[in-house]
């Protein structure tokens, strides 16, 4: 738990907001929680070369496209 006191009763607000917001970054708390916001389901190695082959054959359709000059 991250907790930030006032150094003195004459610092402002934005201040204090200023030092909470980089112990929070240096921290990583955030970075862990964005990588654990959306759970992915591990694929599996045949799916994941379905996958590939299929991604290969858009790309080598867009290139092609692009070399005939239709987008």
């Amino acid at each position: 738990m991250i907790q930030v006191t006032r150094k003195d009763s004459k610092e402002s607000t934005e201040n204090l907001l200023r030092r909470f917001n980089r112990k929070v970054q240096q921290s990583g708390t955030i970075a862990v929680v964005k990588q654990n916001q959306y759970f992915q389901k591990d694929i599996s190695k045949p799916e994941r070369r379905r996958k590939a082959i299929i991604r290969q054959e858009r790309k080598a359709l867009k290139l092609k496209k692009i070399k005939l000059g239709q987008r």
